[in-house]
């Protein structure tokens, strides 16, 4: 399976002097409405997608409850949620103020090792586009064409060989090529 990722010039702000690299991230697609989700999930199987859809609304119902409660809810399969907060310390525990000393309450989400495992197996990845000022370039080939740099091994383009002789084979910077052939 191979994820999309966009080309995006950033500058490290531990670094603020040095001059912004090309960093990958993930270019992600919307996600899918719940119906669509609920129906392409439960295709080739015997649960109607309504089904899987009340039960993740029941899910979602109940995660929160336990959470609050100081529960750790682990669903199988699909990972394990967690309250998580900051806190300020005192050096005299009477002096301690949970309404002011407990920050930044958050949900952490730790992966099943299945559902990781799964996910990850097989992984690759393809460009996807340059984000640039502002301009969303559709993929690395017309980023390079709109500011005029040369295509990678492109010497020459009779026959489809390059100047020293060999054969093109459409790198990974060739956004034409399909690789399953």
């Amino acid at each position: 399976m191979s994820v999309n990722y966009k080309l995006v010039k950033k500058k490290n702000p531990l670094k603020k002097n040095d001059p912004a690299k090309w960093y990958a991230t993930p270019n992600s697609a919307r996600p899918l409405a719940q119906k669509a989700m609920t129906r392409a999930a439960t295709e080739n199987t015997s649960t109607a997608p309504t089904e899987l859809e009340s039960a993740m609304e029941l899910l979602a119902a109940f995660i929160p409850r336990q959470l609050q409660q100081g529960h750790t809810v682990s669903v199988p399969g699909l990972g394990t949620f967690r309250l998580s907060f900051k806190s300020e310390g005192v050096e005299k525990i009477d002096d301690f103020r949970p309404e002011r000393m407990i920050k930044s309450p958050r949900i952490v989400f730790t992966p099943a090792k299945e559902l990781r495992e799964r996910t990850l197996l097989g992984l690759s990845f393809e460009n996807g586009g340059v984000l640039e000022a502002g301009i969303n370039y559709a993929s690395l080939v017309d980023y390079r064409k709109a500011k005029g740099l040369p295509m990678p091994g492109n010497s020459t383009t009779i026959g489809g060989s390059t100047g020293n002789g060999s054969s093109s084979s459409g790198g990974s910077d060739d956004q034409n090529v399909n690789p399953l052939g």
